[in-house]
């Protein structure tokens, strides 16, 4: 981690985990489907409704993290993940996190795109743990 990424007890401050999970789940949507803004231009659009984080260790100062992200549901309008941190194999932190798919000029809820369907389900797996 970064020095300026860590708060005054020297971990990692708790809202970056938030960041983090942002570019952890756009790096799985660029390597699963197509780059975002290309997704957009074609009518779909995505809102973060829900975001949870579950501190289970810290990481602090020069700490290498890593990242899992797997998508735990595929609704008819919303898909979720989940975002297991670690350090050294050391759990961090669990994210969890729920998209809603819009349209993007009216921002109305619409239904998962059938591609975007196709190509997320190589993603999903049990969230039983």
């Amino acid at each position: 981690m970064r020095f300026s990424e860590c708060d005054p007890q020297g971990v990692v401050f708790n809202a970056n985990f938030v960041a983090y999970f942002d570019v952890v789940f756009t790096e799985m949507w660029r390597e699963a489907i197509v780059p975002y803004q290309e997704m957009v231009e074609a009518g779909t659009d995505m809102v973060v409704a829900e975001v949870n984080v579950r501190f289970l260790g810290p990481a602090a100062f020069e700490d290498e993290l890593d990242f899992e992200v797997r998508v735990t549901r595929l609704g008819e309008t919303s898909m979720s993940t989940r975002i297991d941190t670690t350090t050294g194999g050391r759990p961090v932190a669990e994210g969890r996190m729920r998209h809603v798919f819009i349209d993007p000029a009216t921002k109305a809820k619409q239904p998962i795109p059938a591609d975007v369907r196709a190509a997320l389900e190589n993603y999903v797996t049990d969230d039983s743990d």
